[in-house]
């Protein structure tokens, strides 16, 4: 079984960092699997934060990897790289990527690629593995989050705050979830959360205090850094533990050393695009085991905000920029 492969496709690429109308459309070569990779032609790709800041010039690729953002996809198998197992062509499948995500078609490295979950969409799957997986690297694996401990999550209505807590409350765990807007609160609590704060109106580490009788949280999962850091210690049970995944406020902070020894608190954080694929590989085969059951169950689901054919990856750029959305941003294709 094979699939006719073209030898150019669209891609959007970016013509010099600066804003969304820094990403235009161009003509590309069709990538070719090498030995370990998997080429699928892309159905949707996911919008995320990282894309964003590799336009703006702050993240760039790691060596070796497409200049064409994105990272994460889902569509069709359209053919496979020596040494491959287990996936045909013809799959329905999405996967993470380094990068190259914004085009007609991507190569994948086979350990990252997972099946469709049963019941899900490709635009739905498309933004799955770039939140999934790092949801689950950083609250299960580095925050070591159980059933029936306290979670608060950080930007509870983004990519990664819908899944943060449909998967921890689906697993147990009471959650708190901080946004921008009562409405955005109401939002948390309706995937799951116990209480969505405001914290425009609401001084969050009171609220969760107050929520738990002054015992705390026993995770944090913080994308804000900067002043919130201190905070987040601040509400932080005894053996609690903080993850950091992104510095939106500032990446430097002061840590009160006292303070975290009395508590014995446990500070982390890790990223995901600069990871082995031999790291990713074994995420994924957590991710399918652990978490695509919950998803074929309706327990966790990307929440789709929006969709954008993927000549606009401008406009959904901007829309991301405005912090408006309630869970993904996703471009379709073809």
């Amino acid at each position: 079984m094979s699939v006719p492969v073209p030898e150019t496709m669209t891609a959007v690429e970016i013509r010099t960092p600066g804003g969304p109308e820094a990403l235009v459309a161009t003509t590309r070569p069709v990538p070719r699997p090498a030995e370990g990779e998997v080429l699928i032609r892309v159905a949707a790709a996911g919008i995320n934060r990282p894309d964003v800041l590799q336009r703006m010039g702050l993240y760039p690729m790691p060596p070796g990897v497409t200049d064409i953002p994105g990272l994460e996809v889902a569509g069709t198998v359209a053919a496979v790289g020596p040494g491959v197992t287990g996936i045909a062509v013809g799959d329905a499948v999405c996967a993470l990527l380094a990068g190259g995500g914004y085009a007609e078609w991507a190569v994948a490295p086979a350990p990252q690629v997972l099946p469709i979950p049963r019941g899900v969409s490709p635009v739905e799957a498309a933004g799955l593995p770039e939140t999934v997986f790092t949801v689950w690297t950083n609250v299960f694996e580095r925050g070591a989050l159980t059933a029936g401990e306290r979670f608060l999550v950080h930007g509870g209505t983004s990519g990664i705050g819908t899944t943060a807590i449909q998967l921890a409350a689906a697993r147990g765990a009471t959650v708190y979830a901080t946004a921008g807007s009562d409405e955005k609160a109401r939002a948390c609590e309706a995937l799951g959360a116990a209480r969505g704060i405001n914290y425009r109106t609401e001084d969050y580490v009171a609220v969760v205090k107050a929520e738990t009788g002054g015992k705390g949280m026993d995770v944090v999962l913080d994308m804000v850094g900067g002043d919130y850091f201190a905070r987040n210690l601040d509400c932080l049970a005894v053996e609690g533990r903080h993850v950091s995944i992104a510095s939106l406020r500032g990446g430097k902070v002061e840590l009160a050393i006292m303070a975290m020894m009395a508590k014995r608190l446990t500070i982390t954080g890790s990223t995901l695009r600069p990871r082995s694929v031999a790291q990713k590989g074994a995420i994924a085969a957590a991710v399918r085991a652990e978490v695509w059951p919950l998803v074929e169950a309706g327990k966790v689901r990307t929440l789709v905000h929006a969709t954008f054919p993927l000549a606009e990856a401008a406009k959904a750029h901007a829309l991301m920029e405005t912090s408006a959305h309630v869970g993904k941003i996703v471009l379709t294709v073809g």
